[in-house]
């Protein structure tokens, strides 16, 4: 998981701050408005490319995941490659709630797409807060389908999807519950020993955003949103990377109906652990 202690300096400030190894200056961290900065934007976007994916990718990808089949962008594997294609330095992939908070998800979107490739801002919607359609993408889809697309590719010798793969990060744009969520379904790749695990970057769009607080991505939407969106992504591919611990907790109550749990929660193996911490007769 992505995590920058790397603390902004105020706006207005033009100076320029050390922190660690990284210097920033607000200078290049911010664009301001009008004509003069045309060419300043122009060479942003330039420097975002490299957050791309190439567009086979993305589409194979997308078709994978609409498709609920992990062959289901393989057509997109015989086309003709584009020298225009971005490369694989960085790919970012953000998922968004846009119920979120204040729901700023759909101009958040709207913002990322003028940064990065429109497939690549997948929009996520959560089942608890909102009905299903079919064009929403969960988390758990985007590993079992999308990931598992770019993983066949590398196996069978596509250098792109090999690299792709290995440098794939993730931003979430959500509250706490969102971010868990996407954790929770990352977490499967480490228990299938599908290897590395994309680190994840927070935008905080949540009421509470306490873990997005505690790991240095600030506790809520600022609102100079849009200098702060880029700085985002800029320290989401630059970024040392923490791992974070997690658990499993139970709590049994006596008697009472068996309901389904929330989408957002899915099933996990059950341990007895009784008072003694024992676990399989050893002392944990």
């Amino acid at each position: 998981m992505e995590k920058d202690m790397d603390k902004p300096t105020p706006a207005g400030d033009s100076s320029t701050s050390r922190t660690g190894t990284r210097i920033i200056s607000r200078e290049t961290a911010t664009m301001g408005c009008g004509f003069s900065n045309f060419t300043t934007f122009r060479a942003e976007k330039q420097d975002f490319a490299r957050l791309a994916m190439p567009q086979y990718l993305r589409l194979a990808i997308l078709d994978s995941i609409r498709k609920q089949d992990v062959d289901g962008g393989d057509q997109h594997f015989q086309m003709p490659r584009s020298d225009d294609d971005p490369s694989c330095e960085t790919p970012i992939v953000v998922f968004i709630n846009p119920k979120s908070g204040g729901r700023h998800g759909p101009v958040l979107k709207e913002r990322l797409q003028n940064l990065i490739s429109e497939e690549q801002a997948i929009l996520l919607f959560s089942p608890v807060l909102c009905v299903f359609d079919l064009h929403d993408v969960k988390p758990h889809e985007f590993v079992r389908y999308g990931l598992a697309c770019l993983e066949k590719w590398a196996e069978s010798g596509d250098a792109c999807a090999k690299e792709t793969r290995m440098n794939i990060r993730v931003v979430v744009a959500g509250g706490d519950g969102t971010v868990g969520w996407v954790f929770g379904c990352l977490g499967e790749l480490h228990q299938e020993g599908r290897l590395p695990v994309p680190p994840v970057a927070i935008i905080p769009l949540g009421t509470g955003n306490d873990l997005s607080r505690s790991l240095g991505w600030g506790g809520s939407f600022p609102f100079s949103w849009k200098s702060a969106i880029k700085r985002t992504l800029q320290r989401a591919t630059t970024g040392p990377i923490c791992h974070l611990d997690s658990w499993h907790v139970v709590v049994q109550m006596p008697g009472g109906e068996v309901v389904d749990p929330p989408h957002s929660l899915k099933p996990a193996e059950e341990c007895d652990v009784d008072q003694f911490m024992t676990f399989d007769h050893q002392v944990l």
